[in-house]
């Protein structure tokens, strides 16, 4: 079968050059970490030289992964450092991989971006954007697939994280019959998937619980109780004690109440913005549209956005537009 071109052309830029850069997003989830692992230790190797960075860092939760200890915020340097290439995985838009990431590069001769967002402009020299792949972490297998690049029971572990963790541990209704064939492929590289779901899914620390019964208590159903959204404060934040990845996954509890077709979570950052977070059960609730209005992006039943002002106002403009969704006649 002949290699996709786009996929040729990313593997003998592999080949080709000497020093790479990996990155992903701001506020990384198991498909961003994941990938930026898989993909660090698959080029290494190939005898490369890797640097790994996340604007915020390695996850705790996620600290088991093999190669976690690549992973670091980028340098707080006057003298920003020089690549050959720069490659972004699982980012939409370019500013997403954090002011700290980019001000620490000084030139890269090529930048390579690998996402699956529908909202992904196309940034880069190399491009491949799938918004058919549920998850980075299987764009970045087939990559490895189709080009015979290294795979071994360290990357398989990473990408069978990176697309758990993106399916809803395979649940969500963008797994396909193609997502299970891969599962099942990095299974056979002796991964352990009762020990990874395990710390994946079954070990967090009590904090957690406090931040859940918090936002629970403060649940807001609307437009017939087809809408349900929490937010978190600073203040919450702070006295319970969490972690932005304490947040991860929470916004699921609201989403599986029956009748809700689109949640909310929004929580109160530092810097006078709130970061939105949506999620929908039906795609004629595209939330990748709604964000779009406040200058976010995403998937059409995942995505989010940040607004400025208080939660108050935020929740504000983010059920009106949701309210002019619900409104549309419905195809």
């Amino acid at each position: 079968m002949p290699v996709n071109a786009s996929f040729q052309k990313i593997a003998e830029a592999f080949h080709a050059h000497r020093r790479f850069l990996v990155l992903s997003h701001v506020r990384p989830d198991g498909d961003a970490i994941g990938c930026t692992l898989a993909l660090a230790l698959c080029l290494r190797e190939l005898g490369k030289e890797v640097t790994v960075w996340n604007h915020d860092g390695m996850l705790e939760k996620l600290s088991f992964l093999p190669g976690s200890e690549l992973l670091t915020p980028p340098p707080a340097s006057s003298q920003p450092a020089d690549f050959d290439v720069a490659i972004a995985v699982d980012t939409a838009v370019y500013d997403r991989l954090g002011a700290d990431c980019l001000a620490a590069i000084g030139s890269a001769r090529l930048w390579i971006n690998i996402d699956h967002h529908v909202s992904n402009p196309g940034y880069g020299d190399l491009v491949y954007i799938d918004p058919t792949a549920p998850a980075a972490g299987q764009i970045l297998y087939e990559l490895i697939e189709a080009a015979d690049l290294p795979c071994n029971a360290a990357i398989a572990e990473n990408l069978f994280v990176a697309i758990s963790t993106d399916t809803g541990s395979f649940q969500y209704a963008n797994t396909t019959a193609r997502t299970l064939e891969i599962a099942a492929k990095l299974v056979r590289h002796g991964i352990h998937i009762g020990d990874i779901s395990e710390k994946l899914y079954q070990t967090y620390p009590r904090r957690r619980l406090e931040l859940l019964r918090a936002l629970l208590n403060a649940t807001l159903f609307s437009f017939d109780d087809q809408v349900a959204s929490f937010s978190l404060s600073l203040a919450t934040a702070a006295a319970i004690g969490v972690t932005p990845e304490d947040n991860e996954g929470l916004i699921d509890h609201i989403r599986a109440v029956e009748g809700v077709k689109v949640a909310v979570f929004l929580e109160e950052l530092g810097d006078g913005k709130i970061r939105i977070s949506m999620r929908s059960k039906d795609p004629r609730f595209d939330v990748c549209k709604i964000c779009a209005r406040f200058g976010g992006g995403g998937h059409t039943l995942a995505a989010g956005a940040r607004i400025a002002g208080t939660l108050e106002e935020a929740q504000a403009q983010i059920l009106e537009a949701i309210g002019d969704t619900i409104a549309q006649p419905l195809g």
